[in-house]
């Protein structure tokens, strides 16, 4: 008695336009159900339907019956990649050689294993081709070992105290419209300092978010970036006069700038991958509550276990839990006696 009279306390304080809306979202899988098929079909069109109506609706969650909330952000991503698709239909860029190049390319490469792509662009000019070097780097199915990627290594572990890496993650919403968030991480315990979101990304934008970084700490002697246009002439000037040395990755070599890399994986496979984005403020409040669960509680291979802001070890007391990152996630504490 005490839980229906609630359940209709609740009904009748809620807006009439989201009861409106629930009642049209309910009306549309009874109109999927009653269609003549053993098993309900969804088309296209229903999925157009729900993947834009969940945006406005509230608890569309607990209102879907037939499907399951997965599937329908699972909709919205191919929906995204279908929209992308058909806005680059067009004839720009680069003719593509012909197959007897590729397989031309391919079994130089193979005969001859010590040859890297300048040799063998080099033979191709000779045969008569007209082709770039760095189309010849992209067909190669053997490269050369890399002498040099054990110093690299040494370098960034006796630096790590004074590396800073920055990288742009970018994020669709639900209009299909990116937006891009700029991330700065401290190599030494993987910790995030910085971040920001922004639909249009300049230098200025991005000269800014690093004087805010380092408003209040002493910069690190190293930044790690790739050749990004983002990062332009303005960008780079702020970084020397805040007295850093940049390091630029080199060309489509995203490896060089490993564990920024491997935070943004981080962010999409843990938190981005299983929402839908609705716009930039959103978005914001999404990663504010992941970076702080990412610096505070999250532990991580590469510190010990630890987390970025190191966590005590509680040894007595019952055990608990409280949802974390928009209930993605748990945090496991002890209660005290």
């Amino acid at each position: 008695m005490f839980r229906s009279l609630l359940l209709f306390c609740l009904g009748y304080f809620k807006s009439r336009t989201q009861l409106q809306l629930e009642i049209v979202y309910l009306r549309k899988q009874l109109e999927i159900l009653a269609r003549k098929s053993r098993k309900p079909r969804i088309r296209p069109s229903d999925r157009f339907f729900f993947g834009i109506l969940t945006s406005i609706l509230s608890s569309w969650k607990s209102t879907l019956l037939i499907i399951k909330p997965e599937t329908v952000i699972r909709w919205h991503r191919q929906g995204f990649r279908l929209f992308w698709r058909w806005k680059s239909q067009s004839e720009a860029g680069r003719p593509k050689i012909p197959r007897d190049q590729i397989a031309l390319i391919k079994q130089m490469a193979n005969d001859n294993p010590l040859w890297g792509a300048p040799r063998i662009h080099g033979e191709m000019l000779k045969l008569g081709f007209e082709i770039s070097e760095a189309t010849v780097q992209r067909y190669m199915t053997k490269k050369v070992p890399r002498t040099t990627r054990q110093r690299w290594k040494t370098f960034l572990k006796n630096h790590s105290a004074q590396i800073v890496s920055v990288d742009f993650l970018v994020v669709p919403t639900i209009t299909f419209k990116l937006l891009y968030v700029l991330v700065f991480l401290s190599h030494d315990r993987r910790r995030i300092i910085h971040f920001n979101v922004t639909a249009h990304p300049t230098a200025q934008w991005s000269a800014q978010q690093l004087r805010n970084a380092f408003s209040d700490v002493e910069p690190p002697r190293f930044l790690i970036r790739d050749r990004d246009t983002k990062f332009g002439e303005v960008f780079t000037e702020t970084v020397s006069a805040l007295g850093m040395e940049p390091i630029l990755t080199a060309y489509r070599s995203p490896w060089q700038n490993g564990f920024a890399e491997r935070l943004i994986g981080s962010i999409r496979r843990e938190c981005l991958d299983h929402l839908i984005i609705v716009n930039k403020g959103h978005l914001r409040g999404i990663l504010q509550r992941y970076i702080r669960y990412y610096n505070t509680q999250r532990t991580h291979l590469g510190i010990g276990k630890d987390s970025p802001e190191p966590r005590e070890v509680q040894g007595s007391g019952k055990i608990d839990k409280v949802a974390v990152a928009n209930g993605l996630h748990h945090f496991y504490f002890r209660k005290a006696a």
